[in-house]
């Protein structure tokens, strides 16, 4: 289960873990005040009997080796704490937690992305943490407002934050040199893009494929909303507004360099990516976690660039992976002292788990020189201040899917750009209004 079909399938859901809500039974277990938030002290220490608890995680890439190491080291460190880890794909990931947690076979500890952390709190899912942010003395001011707000829900802190993670611009510098443009110089804005891709298509390239898929045309298409004014959703995340007109000329921009022969009219899931790799696309809009897997092509000439300005302001899709301790039907108070020791452990030794192709989500290690030293990595973490995170309200991951949805139709050509968007946001208010309902919120 640690090992993906191909470099990218590992990602296809790692963005909003689409289809974690469908179906979602509530937990059932527990009392109503999601389990005790005095075991142990918030994690500085744990003196108890020697206990043994899992951790799911999608880490299945190379992130998945890094966090293996960790954990490892970890257990060396503390003996009277035994950690196992169990990886999944994200999509199995997500359907396969609720009912294992209901089966009483859930693990202590879950890696969670941002947006998913409401929709598995309000199912008692998962359990506060406000003891953890205090034992680590952690703050608002540590982070970035969006992810730190985030891990809230109902008062409550359910998600310690540990990463960020954009989207970047990687591009083909073998592709540049034969075009004639400077492979030192990837392009910035929307004038440089549309000069770069006429010198690409002049020298018989298709430069940019544009996938019609969330995995990473979607993607793509959700940064150039926001930068172009709009966004996917209204300020409460109780209405759908990627059909607005910034959302239609962002979308608009991408399906005209479909139209235009810049991209193949169909491109298939991963395909962008993959033709970066093999010289036949020269640019694609992708993760972070990808500068691991183009660092181990030693044959590919690549370069990695925040994504471009291509409407009035700076805007990059991103989210962020949070660490989460999991409800059980009867509660070990050692159990949950130990989960938190690790997460505490973990936290402070993001600096480590950068090396994975992932933003540390604590300003401090930003600013460690050593840091630093993680070029490409860094690079992508000037883009934060840009991020458009996914709002964090119950059931938004299966919204945010019709998004992806009418994005597709509008791609591959199945509807006129608003028609698509106007029938995807239709869609999307009704499930948020049904969300409201399932949720009480």
């Amino acid at each position: 289960m640690t090992t993906p079909l191909h470099p990218v399938s590992r990602r296809r859901l790692l963005g909003l873990g689409l289809g974690a809500a469908a179906g979602l039974a509530l937990a059932g277990c527990g009392d109503d005040d999601a389990g005790p938030s005095t075991a142990g002290n918030g994690g500085k220490d744990y003196t108890g009997p020697k206990v043994s608890l899992n951790l799911w995680n999608g880490f299945t890439g190379g992130d998945g080796d890094i966090f293996k190491k960790l954990v490892d080291q970890f257990n060396a460190e503390h003996a009277n704490i035994a950690l196992t880890v169990a990886t999944y794909k994200w999509e199995d990931y997500y359907a396969k937690l609720p009912g294992a947690v209901s089966s009483g076979n859930g693990p202590d500890i879950a890696v969670m992305h941002m947006d998913q952390l409401a929709t598995f709190a309000a199912r008692k899912v998962i359990q506060p943490v406000d003891d953890v942010a205090g034992a680590l003395g952690l703050t608002e001011s540590d982070f970035a407002a969006t992810v730190w707000k985030g891990g809230m829900y109902g008062g409550k802190r359910y998600g310690i934050p540990l990463d960020m993670h954009p989207v970047g611009l990687y591009y083909n510098k073998a592709l540049f040199k034969q075009a004639g443009l400077d492979p030192q110089k990837p392009p910035a804005d929307r004038a440089e893009m549309e000069a770069a891709l006429t010198a690409l298509k002049g020298a018989g390239i298709q430069g940019f494929w544009i996938s019609p898929f969330q995995f990473t045309g979607g993607m793509t298409g959700y940064s150039l909303i926001y930068q172009f004014g709009g966004s996917l959703y209204n300020d409460d995340a109780t209405k759908a507004a990627f059909n607005s007109d910034p959302a239609v000329e962002a979308v608009s921009w991408l399906a005209k360099l479909v139209a235009d022969g810049h991209s193949p009219a169909n491109v298939g899931q991963d395909a962008d990516y993959l033709a970066l790799k093999s010289g036949k696309n020269a640019f694609n809009v992708n993760g972070i976690w990808q500068v691991n897997d183009l660092k181990k092509s030693p044959d590919v000439q690549w370069g990695v660039a925040p994504v471009p300005q291509i409407g009035t302001k700076k805007a990059v899709w991103a989210n962020s992976h949070n660490f989460t301790v999991v409800q059980q039907k009867k509660t070990d108070a050692n159990k949950v002292a130990g989960a938190k020791v690790f997460i505490n452990w973990l936290s402070q030794h993001s600096l480590d788990w950068a090396a994975g192709g992932q933003v540390p989500a604590r300003r401090s290690v930003l600013d460690d020189p050593k840091f630093g030293e993680l070029k490409e990595v860094g690079t992508l973490a000037a883009e934060l201040p840009d991020a458009a995170f996914p709002p964090a309200v119950p059931g938004v991951g299966d919204v945010t899917a019709l998004f992806y949805t009418a994005f597709n139709e509008a791609i591959l050509g199945k509807k006129p750009v608003k028609q698509a968007l106007d029938d995807g946001v239709a869609k999307a208010d009704k499930l948020l209004e049904d969300n409201r309902k399932k949720y009480g919120s």
